[in-house]
């Protein structure tokens, strides 16, 4: 698990948006808009949408290929930015999504339901940015 400093938690908490970037089959970046929220204590950046998403369908057939799905969010505001790197994977516990959805609410707005609704998991183990 990967803790942010004191500033870096700050920006992320901000009302912003970020970029996410999966890989394609191919290998090339699907890059897309999204809103995101911090779970300081699990490191994690959790991101809600729909299953049939090109974003979560590509960490899901990384996953059914055995292999381990690497994202990248990215969150800037001026010359301000932070990317946040990790493990990334999909879950459709209503939990998780329930958490998920709670916190989007909180930082964003309140969500409609959507039973086709899935929270990405991005285990952050690198940090980069201006924001130390």
């Amino acid at each position: 698990m990967t803790a942010l400093s004191d500033d870096q938690l700050a920006f992320v908490v901000e009302r912003h948006l970020a970029t996410l970037t999966t890989a394609r089959a191919d290998g090339t970046p699907h890059v897309v808009p999204v809103a995101f929220t911090w779970d300081p204590a699990r490191g994690r950046a959790r991101i809600t949408t729909k299953a049939t998403s090109v974003k979560a369908r590509n960490i899901e057939r990384a996953a059914a290929q055995g292999a381990t799905a690497r994202a990248a969010l990215c969150q800037l505001e001026g010359w301000r930015w932070l990317t946040l790197e990790g493990a990334a994977t999909v879950s459709h516990d209503p939990a998780d999504v329930a958490e998920a959805v709670a916190a989007y609410a909180e930082r964003y707005r309140q969500l409609e339901f959507d039973p086709a609704r899935v929270v990405i998991h991005l285990d952050v183990d690198r940090v980069m940015g201006s924001v130390r």
